[in-house]
């Protein structure tokens, strides 16, 4: 559940679940992933040819990812992202909400 709305799921499981480390740890790598996702296509949308192109490139590849994340989860793996697993992991020992 954690991704179904990308990073807004994310924010809702981790407001409502306080015990479970592994449903944490994946609401905050939807977060940091499809937070970043949202942020870095907004911008560029602004860019007009160019940005448009590499935009709707990402939102390909926030697809593709989505649909791994949510496969991975759904199967009980802590698939952890390269940079953003890493941050996650971290906020999820250090950030308490």
């Amino acid at each position: 559940m954690c991704y179904v709305l990308g990073w807004i799921s994310g924010l809702i499981m981790l407001l409502v679940e306080k015990e479970n480390s592994f449903v944490r740890f994946h609401a905050w790598q939807s977060i940091i992933v499809f937070g970043a996702f949202t942020i870095v296509t907004t911008v560029l949308g602004i860019i007009p040819i160019i940005g448009w192109i590499i935009s709707s490139l990402l939102g390909i590849l926030a697809f593709i990812l989505w649909i791994i994340l949510m496969v991975k989860a759904f199967q009980g793996e802590r698939y952890k992202l390269p940079w953003a697993g890493d941050l996650a992991e971290k906020w999820l020992s250090s950030v308490k909400i």
